[in-house]
């Protein structure tokens, strides 16, 4: 009985879509992880963002026999724009700065997911503060977008 509650949750979960994680925006490249990895890191530094850590999950993975797709995870941020966001609701800081993951999926699809800002708000219950919304909203899409593109 247990293994088969076992193998019926294992195919469930298998059988979950990409962007079902609820709360991410996930943006389909055009190059491959490193590049658009290099891609986006290029244009948040253009845009004054502060890049706090580039992580390499997978190569971090590989030293330890552990077979992982290429899998990166890019933390940056800007103080002018988290700064008052954290001011109309204290507890977002749990969700920044900002991520983004840069993976390849088992179909050799690479990926840009982020948090939707719109997730955030309704998560941490912010209000007031709907013009520091939209405006990370247009930036991670069009940064993201940026990055993705040919």
């Amino acid at each position: 009985m247990k293994k088969t509650l076992f193998a019926l949750l294992i195919v469930l979960l298998l059988a979950i879509p990409i962007g079902a994680a609820e709360g991410l925006k996930n943006i389909q490249s055009n190059h491959g992880v490193k590049e658009t990895a290099d891609r986006l890191v290029d244009i948040l530094n253009k845009k004054g963002m502060t890049i706090f850590n580039r992580i390499k999950h997978s190569d971090a993975a590989e030293k330890v026999n552990v077979p992982l797709r290429k899998t990166e995870l890019i933390i940056f941020g800007n103080p002018k724009i988290g700064s008052p966001l954290m001011q109309c609701q204290q507890q977002v800081a749990v969700d920044l700065p900002q991520k983004a993951l840069i993976w390849k999926d088992e179909t050799g699809k690479v990926w840009i997911s982020y948090n939707d800002p719109r997730y955030l708000e309704k998560r941490h219950h912010i209000t007031g503060c709907e013009s520091t919304i939209a405006k990370i909203e247009k930036a991670l899409a069009g940064m993201t977008h940026a990055a993705a593109a040919q």
